[in-house]
């Protein structure tokens, strides 16, 4: 019979008693909080050791055997934070992760001591006196040990693979009271890394003003990027999808406002084009006219600040990054008062409207990112609390979340420190 696999918390007690692995030991006498090493594996200095704990968590997990599976390092490290995320009696003190001179977590128990997980029944057989919570517990734990973040082949994007078991999968509660069935259920191990997957198209609502005025609003999800165009006869040569903004006689009655407005659109040549490359949204403008850019609020461009930036002409320019969008939006969950900006806004053929209002410019275009707003929306809620209350992340091939706010923080720490295995990111 194979040998069954262990339960990651009296697994990782018994070897802080060990002491075996360099790094991975007790921090205070109640034994109750435990640092683990958290080097980069891109550092200079990183040696094996550095990795040793995640490197025996995949062994006894079953997720990596020497001479026989590929060394996975990523993997391993995010398998291991992954478990231990799934813990609510375990949960990260401090993260000195990006110290200089000794990266490292530390992690603490919420009980009082370890002398239970250490007697954790790690075996298939049931004594037939736990409650039904407990069995649930068991279920649970059973069916995502067996999920392992597997590298696919051809260098394409991890994916779960889940050990063939009779037992049926199951949509997971955060109260883990009541698991209901639910076919075909493929979440990655964190549904947000979704957002750093180059192929994962990122769905846009482009809204154009003239003279304040809304004239347009498309929402459109395009994998190469997109272009805001004067005309429908661009070049098509170029990459992205065009986007034609409309002419100004079917909404200006002002005849002069209306040639000036179409003066700007003629100017665009071959377009506006923004697209997005790993954690970056990039802009370049094709034509002659010239544009300024900010990171405004949805309703408003900016607050009286001037532009971020002009829009260059040969290259492109980034106009967003996700690492301090996600960043700032852990901070706000803390307590942060302001909220993390995600809306982009376009002053096209004019300078950018500092101390004057924004109705005045003749073409403003808004572009925003479905997927950063609905991680908003989900920040103010303070996390959805039931099945009912889901939220839609509007990424290609994505499902709807239901996590508590302490579970989307976790996922998105997570998130930034899979920024670091992002090629580009910096």
């Amino acid at each position: 019979m194979a040998t069954p696999k262990p339960r990651i918390l009296p697994w990782l007690v018994s070897q802080l008693d060990m002491g075996h692995l360099e790094g991975v030991a007790w921090v205070d006498e109640s034994r109750t909080r435990f640092r683990i090493p958290w080097k980069h594996g891109l550092r200079q200095d990183a040696q094996q050791e550095d990795f040793g704990i995640f490197q025996a968590w995949a062994e006894a997990s079953g997720a990596y055997t020497p001479g026989k599976d590929k060394p996975d390092l990523p993997t391993w490290k995010r398998n291991f934070r992954s478990a231990l995320n799934r813990k609510e009696v375990v949960r990260l003190a401090e993260d000195r992760s990006k110290d200089p001179h000794d990266p490292h977590k530390i992690y603490e128990f919420v009980t009082s001591g370890v002398g239970d997980f250490s007697q954790l029944d790690t075996s298939s057989e049931t004594s037939g006196g736990g409650s039904t919570s407990d069995t649930q517990e068991d279920m649970l734990e059973e069916l995502l040990d067996n999920m392992v973040l597997a590298p696919a082949p051809n260098g394409q994007t991890p994916s779960l693979a889940v050990a063939p078991e009779p037992h049926p999968q199951l949509l997971l509660s955060p109260s883990l009271d009541s698991p209901a069935p639910c076919p075909n259920l493929e979440l990655p191990e964190n549904p947000l890394r979704l957002l750093l997957v180059p192929e994962e198209e990122w769905e846009f609502e482009v809204t154009a003003f003239y003279r304040g005025r809304q004239v347009f609003q498309q929402t459109i999800s395009c994998p190469g990027g997109l272009r805001l165009v004067g005309s429908e006869v661009a070049d098509s040569m170029l990459p992205g999808q065009p986007i034609t903004l409309p002419d100004p006689g079917l909404f200006l009655t002002d005849r002069g406002v209306t040639g000036y407005v179409r003066r700007v659109l003629s100017c665009l040549g071959g377009g506006l084009a923004l697209r997005r490359a790993g954690q970056r949204l990039w802009a370049q403008r094709l034509g002659h006219c010239h544009t300024y850019w900010a990171m405004g609020e949805e309703l408003l461009p900016s607050s009286g600040h001037g532009a971020d930036g002009e829009v260059p002409k040969d290259k492109e320019g980034s106009v967003f990054d996700l690492g301090p969008f996600v960043a700032d939006l852990i901070t706000f969950i803390e307590g942060g008062s302001r909220s993390p900006r995600y809306t982009l806004w376009f002053c096209i053929g004019e300078p950018w409207p500092q101390d004057q209002p924004w109705t005045k410019r003749l073409v403003m275009v808004k572009v925003v990112p479905t997927c950063l707003r609905a991680l908003l929306d989900m920040a103010r809620s303070g996390g959805a609390s039931s099945l009912e209350n889901t939220v839609d992340l509007h990424i290609s091939n994505s499902h709807p979340l239901s996590l508590t706010c302490d579970q989307y923080k976790a996922y998105l720490q997570d998130l930034v420190e899979d920024m670091d295995f992002v090629p580009g990111a910096a």
